[in-house]
């Protein structure tokens, strides 16, 4: 239950009472500022309330805005404040210090703005709404009221509600193609009591169904599966849209939105697998490859993210950032730079009419050199600004890098006792993380059977390197490649060891642990990125680590025969599976979980 309180009596030929009760308030009216704080004080401090002026006009979305968005603790526009629980000891605090008698009408006649205002300074996570063309206003003269009226009129709020339902930076396809129709499916969705929780659902099963077709190995199966995946992203904007055009935002929704886009990708890449091994061709090791350079891609775009803060102010970026703006300057560059980078709409309409008209193994092919030449072209545009930077990187920043690196109890001890600074130009992070990986890739792809005590002592080498790389704050200016260096080097050693096993079934079980680990490197990116730090070391120790990860694969595969290593490789990824998801489940759904709203880079 919400409660508005209208702070005066209410205004002869105002909808607004009936507005507030059409968005779900229980309305009380009030006839003073001290009959305002007594009813404030009714309310319970679980519940949300609102104060408004009687005298407000404006939309009802301006006011839906306001009032009904649960991401704030307090949100404001002109006449009208809404508080949850988090910012009402607060706004009792800013009630209880406004003056009475003479000379304080400045103050109470305007007792909405003034409790803004008293909030703003209070520091108590206040949000002031931007209204764009839509009206929200306090009309104290009824030469105003009527002027205000006017202007409503002259705005469709609807319209406007629909199209800021739409995120303001999409992609081309995703643009151009699908929300001038998937926001009014959301409006439909919304108008039927449909959640943003059950149209992602929907969108999950739709794109399972279509890995499903996928793994027919029929060509009306590819058709199937084509269509399908195309409906499953229809289903993925209108949840965000209808999110947004209801305010329905919730941690849980957050939580699913992120986690089943990534569960679809990789799901229907199994599906074309095992659809392509029905046909007689064995694609695995490419569709683990293409997870894993997209992993990789959103590791280094999380990586840049979650590390540029700097002390003191991004300080200058230098000539890449130059050449951004200007190319943002001209329409067309704008457009071809976002599809470049092949974001989900692109990827997956790609993906979609490969599938109908050709064959898994070209679908993965071209996949792979889009991804590759995507993340050529980002990570080298981040490593000329960060190159370019002199400014140094925040302790919040550095601790996010080093919980991106999943180090596990291996390197935590050999790191123990380092405690020196890192120079901004310092190039030993990132050298010694790529060295890590590189050092064990070079050695399991050059070796003849690399399943071989050797390579456990080269994993071992690898992990010393990867504990020179994280012994120091992880401050330098190219500190933000440590984690997708790491990254590229667990997957790739993992895709290595099972192809070169011998036995048909080590890829498919490596894409299976691959996809285990993944899901843990994003939960790690979501929770950092919601403001509570990465998961319990306790269950960063149970995972292993990256380094713990790899000397035990190395181990089973030097230990175990082909079929042997195959079935670790699954149990593996079962146990990991079920640790990580366990955890996950429970932190998400648990009502300390901060929901995550992603309105930046497609991803």
């Amino acid at each position: 239950m919400s409660t508005a309180i209208l702070t005066g009596p209410p205004v002869a030929g105002s909808s607004l009472e009936a507005d507030l009760r059409t968005l779900g308030f229980d309305v009380r009216t009030a006839g003073d500022p001290s009959g305002t704080a007594a009813l404030l004080a009714q309310v319970p401090a679980q519940e949300r309330v609102a104060l408004v002026d009687p005298r407000f006009v404006g939309h009802l979305h301006a006011l839906r805005l306001a009032l009904t968005d649960p991401r704030f603790p307090a949100a404001a526009v002109p006449g009208a404040l809404t508080v949850q629980p988090a910012a009402r000891a607060a706004l009792d605090r800013a009630a209880a210090r406004i003056p009475v008698g003479a000379g304080t009408a400045h103050l109470t006649d305007l007792l909405t703005d003034t409790l803004t205002d008293a909030l703003d300074r209070a520091d108590a996570g206040l949000h002031r709404v931007e209204l764009g063309s839509l009206v929200a206003t306090l009309a104290l003269t009824p030469a105003q009221r009527e002027e205000a009226r006017a202007a409503v009129a002259a705005v469709d709020d609807e319209a406007v509600r629909l199209r800021t339902a739409v995120k303001s930076r999409d992609g081309f396809f995703t643009t151009f193609f699908i929300s001038p129709y998937s926001r009014y499916l959301a409006r439909w969705c919304a108008r039927r009591g449909l959640t943003p929780n059950q149209v992602t659902t929907a969108s999950l099963l739709t794109a399972l169904i279509a890995a499903g077709c996928a793994a027919t190995g029929s060509r009306g199966g590819f058709v199937a599966a084509g269509v399908l995946l195309l409906l499953s992203f229809v289903l993925d904007c209108t949840d965000g849209q209808l999110a947004r055009y209801s305010l329905q935002y919730s941690t849980l929704g957050a939580w699913l939105d992120a986690t089943f886009d990534r569960a679809k990708e990789y799901a229907y890449y199994a599906g074309l697998a095992l659809g392509a091994a029905r046909g007689g061709d064995d694609v695995w090791a490419l569709a683990l490859g293409a997870m894993i350079l997209q992993t990789c891609r959103h590791i280094v775009d999380f990586s840049f993210n979650e590390g540029s803060e700097f002390e003191g102010g991004a300080g200058n970026a230098g000539p890449a950032v130059a050449l951004s703006d200007r190319l943002d300057a001209v329409g067309w560059t704008v457009w071809a730079r976002r599809m470049i980078v092949l974001p989900i709409g692109e990827r997956w309409a790609m993906i979609a009419v490969l599938t109908a008209l050709t064959t898994p193994r070209i679908v993965f092919s071209a996949l792979l050199i889009g991804c590759a030449l995507a993340a050529c072209y980002t990570t080298a545009g981040r490593v000329l600004r960060s190159r370019a930077r002199r400014a140094r990187r925040t302790d919040r920043a550095a601790r996010a890098l080093a919980d991106l690196a999943d180090h596990g109890p291996l390197v935590e001890l050999l790191t123990r006792g380092g405690r020196g600074r890192t120079r901004t130009g310092s190039l030993l992070a990132p050298v010694m993380a790529f060295l890590s990986s590189a050092v064990l890739l070079v050695w399991v792809i050059s070796q003849p059977r690399p399943a071989s005590w050797l390579t456990v002592g080269v994993a071992a080498c690898s992990a010393l390197l990867a504990a020179a790389a994280l012994s120091r704050p992880l401050k330098g200016a190219l500190d933000w490649l440590v984690p997708p260096f790491l990254r590229a080097g667990e997957y790739l050693t993992v895709l290595v060891l099972a192809a070169r096993s011998g036995d048909h079934g080590a890829l498919p079980a490596a894409f299976g642990l691959v996809a285990a680990v993944a899901y843990h490197h994003y939960d790690t990116v979501y929770r950092i990125r919601g403001g509570t730090g990465a998961p319990p070391r306790w269950l960063v120790r149970a995972t292993g680590g990256y380094e713990g990860r790899i000397l035990v694969i190395t181990v089973l595969a030097a230990l175990l025969p082909a079929t042997g290593f195959t079935l670790a490789l699954t149990a593996l990824a079962v146990v990991l599976a079920l640790l990580v998801l366990a955890e996950s489940i429970r932190f998400w759904v648990s009502s300390q979980a901060p929901a995550v709203h992603d309105e930046g880079e497609p991803a």
